[in-house]
C-alpha cells in the first residue's frame, strides 16, 4: 500500500474522532464558553477545515450569526459546503489563504477565530495584522493551538521507541512566545488560556491509529526519524512495542493533550 506522508483530511479527522471517543473534556463547550458567540455578529473562522467550528457556533447562536468559514483545502472546503447542504444552514464556505491579504473590508467582523491553524502562517505578523485589520473596533481575535507540554505522554513513548530527539512542532513549540507576542503587539489586550483533555486508551490499537494520523501530519517534520514505506513501517513496529509495554505496566494509557487559546480584543 502506498503511502503518503503529507497531512490529509482523513488524518485530520481522524484525530479529532479519537479526541471526541476517548476525551476527558469538550473542547467546544470551553470555546463557546469562552467567547459566547451571539446571533447578529459577523464571524469570520479562519482555516475552517470541513467546518467543525463554523457549526459549532452557528448551533450556539441557533443560526442567527453570519459565519464565513473560509480554508486553502478544496478537499475541505467540499466536506464542509456538503455537510452545510445537509443541515439546511446558510454559512459561507469559501477559498482563503491566510498567507494572502484577506478579500474582506476593514472593520468587518467581530471575531475572528481560528482552531489549529492560523499559526502554520509563514509570515505571522503579516496574517495577524490581516486578521486585526478586517475586525471592526473592540473585535476579538481566538486562535487555539497546542502548548509546549500537550501530549507528552506520545513523545515520550517515540522517544524511548527511537532514541532519537524529537524535532520541533511548529505550533507547539511557537505557541506561548512567538505567536502570542506578535498577536500581543498588534491588539490593545491579549489573554491566555487553557484547556486540558485526557484521553484514555483502553487499548494499544487506537493509540497507534492517533501515531498514525500524527505521524503524518507534516512529513518535513519527521524525515529524521524514517524515509519511506519500510521505515516508517518499522517505526510504527518499534512505538508499538514501547507502548504495549507501558499499557501492560500501567493497564491503560493517558494522554493529555494541552491546548491555549490566545483571546485578544481589537
Amino acid at each position: 500500500m502506498e503511502i503518503n506522508y503529507q497531512e490529509t483530511s482523513k488524518d485530520l479527522l481522524t484525530r479529532i474522532d479519537i479526541h471526541e471517543k476517548y476525551g476527558s473534556a469538550n473542547i467546544d463547550v470551553w470555546t463557546n464558553d469562552l467567547l459566547k458567540p451571539q446571533a447578529g455578529m459577523k464571524i469570520l473562522d479562519v482555516g475552517c477545515g470541513a467546518g467543525k467550528l463554523s457549526f459549532l457556533f452557528n448551533e450556539y447562536t441557533k443560526g442567527g450569526a453570519e459565519i464565513i468559514g473560509g480554508d486553502f483545502s478544496e478537499e475541505l472546503l467540499d466536506k464542509a459546503r456538503a455537510k452545510n447542504r445537509e443541515l439546511g444552514t446558510k454559512i459561507d464556505f469559501q477559498f482563503l489563504d491566510f498567507n494572502k491579504l484577506f478579500n474582506f473590508p476593514d472593520n468587518t467582523f467581530d471575531l475572528v477565530t481560528s482552531a489549529f491553524a492560523i499559526y502554520y502562517a509563514s509570515d505571522l505578523k503579516f496574517t495577524f495584522g490581516e486578521a486585526h485589520r478586517v475586525l471592526k473596533p473592540g473585535g476579538r481575535l481566538f486562535v487555539s493551538g497546542p502548548l509546549p507540554e500537550n501530549k507528552q505522554m506520545f513523545y515520550d513513548i517515540i522517544k524511548e521507541a527511537t532514541n532519537t530527539t524529537i524535532p520541533p512542532m511548529p505550533g507547539s513549540s511557537r505557541f506561548k512566545g512567538e505567536i502570542f507576542n506578535t498577536i500581543d503587539g498588534l491588539f490593545a489586550k491579549t489573554e491566555l488560556h487553557k484547556f486540558e483533555n485526557h484521553l484514555t486508551f483502553p487499548s494499544v490499537e487506537p493509540f497507534i491509529e492517533y501515531v498514525r494520523a500524527s505521524l503524518s501530519e507534516d512529513r518535513k517534520l519527521w524525515t529524521s526519524m524514517f524515509n519511506g514505506k519500510d521505515e516508517y513501517e518499522a517505526l510504527i513496529g518499534k512505538i508499538q512495542a514501547v507502548a504495549q509495554k507501558w499499557f501492560d505496566r500501567d493497564g491503560k494509557l493517558v494522554m493529555t493533550k494541552v491546548v491555549g487559546g490566545i483571546l485578544a480584543t481589537k
